[in-house]
């Protein structure tokens, strides 16, 4: 069995992971990750109670319970960068042994149930401002997933072909990677928010189509997204952690899925710089789906 070095897995003086700052028994078994750290607090406002609360840079984090359902929410600051280290600590405390630094064996591991309540763009007409979308498939041009030994096993291949082949996607960018996500909890979540396939940028700006003094490489990089089609699937709205969550969730052996309340609508050129109102009602619902069976 291998022993984790120190300088790969780094455990604090006080036994918490190194950005997160939890401990093994601070961590429930439903996480809700949130980007902003001040909505991680607002989301902890509606727990019955709260038991501790840690923070560290963008991390702030709250476990608590709510309807007898204990719960853990972390703010994982912007980007799939962020989640990579989000992902693999929340891991770490659920199944490694930080004392002997080994991977703990098999009936004793968790496996947890990982929600993102975030913020997007919609990338179709029909989805109006304030609208939640879920992520039954996650798409990453982030390139994060790459990194990752055996990814392949995770991943939609024929959907990862069709979105090169009908975009043309220009070979100097990252290679895209489609996960899907948890079929429980999109069940979960199916009368409440609209299915499709979520892409996660490395930025918000040129990666997402926006131009405001640099012009985009290729011109038609969002009409080419708007316009993929596979199966069932079409883009329906672009953000900047889904992708990370979705993959390393599956080569984990975790639950996940990401639900967003939309704020831009970039076909008709729209946003709500205002959306606090969107966000509440996001958290409301999804802490009531969460809980609901208490």
């Amino acid at each position: 069995m291998r022993t984790i070095p120190s300088s790969e897995l780094i455990v604090n003086d006080d036994g918490s992971v190194f950005h997160l700052h939890l401990k093994p028994d601070e961590l429930a078994d439903t996480v809700i990750l949130v980007g902003d750290p001040d909505r991680s607090s607002m989301v902890a406002s509606y727990f019955d109670r709260v038991e501790h609360s840690a923070a560290n840079r963008e991390f702030r984090c709250h476990t608590g319970t709510l309807n007898g359902v204990r719960l853990t929410v972390v703010s994982t600051g912007i980007g799939c960068d962020n989640i990579d280290i989000v992902m693999n600590e929340l891991d770490a405390l659920a199944n490694v042994d930080f004392a002997a630094r080994v991977v703990k064996p098999g009936p004793q591991r968790r496996s947890l149930r990982i929600v993102r309540l975030g913020t997007c763009g919609a990338v179709q007409p029909d989805i109006p401002l304030g609208a939640l979308v879920m992520s039954a498939v996650s798409g990453g041009i982030d390139g994060l997933l790459n990194f990752y030994a055996d990814s392949e096993a995770v991943r939609d291949l024929r959907l990862e072909e069709a979105f090169v082949r009908q975009t043309g996607w220009d070979e100097r960018l990252a290679r895209p990677y489609f996960v899907r996500n948890d079929a429980g909890l999109i069940e979960l979540f199916g009368d409440v928010a609209i299915r499709g396939l979520t892409l996660s940028a490395p930025g918000f700006y040129a990666p997402q189509g926006r131009v405001v003094r640099l012009p985009l490489a290729r011109p038609d990089y969002l009409e080419k997204i708007e316009r993929f089609e596979h199966e069932d699937l079409r883009v329906t709205n672009l953000e900047m952690e889904s992708s990370a969550i979705a993959g390393l969730a599956a080569l984990l052996g975790h639950r996940a899925l990401t639900v967003c309340t939309v704020i831009a609508q970039r076909t008709a050129g729209d946003s709500k710089p205002d959306y606090a109102a969107f966000v509440r009602n996001m958290v409301e619902t999804a802490l009531a789906k969460l809980t609901r069976n208490a």
